[in-house]
């Protein structure tokens, strides 16, 4: 068996974290290392990927704003407002806190 392969990147299939997100806590944690990268574009993919495995349309139903608004919102490279934010993550019972950087 020959060891040194190479695996093309391209070859690789995409991560889906959906199936991991079926808790509160686990869609928290998911959110608390993304909002670590602080990159606005990859929080609104990662809430796009938790809200898809949850149901977009109870999610959309849940947080007030329309199944077509929320796609658009939350498709990667987007910036939704804070209120979208919140909301969503109020639909998915989980919220924003802020912690000390330093303690």
């Amino acid at each position: 068996m020959d060891m040194t392969k190479r695996i093309k990147v391209a070859d690789l299939t995409e991560f889906d974290a959906a199936p991991y997100l079926d808790s509160e806590n686990a869609i928290a944690a998911y959110l608390t290392d993304i909002l670590s990268a602080n990159d606005p574009a990859l929080l609104a993919a990662a809430l796009g990927d938790i809200a898809q495995a949850r149901g977009m349309s109870e999610i959309a139903k849940a947080s007030g704003i329309t199944r077509e608004a929320l796609y658009k919102a939350l498709h990667p490279d987007a910036q939704p407002h804070f209120d979208t934010v919140n909301r969503v993550c109020a639909a998915l019972g989980v919220k924003l806190v802020a912690q000390a950087v330093h303690s």
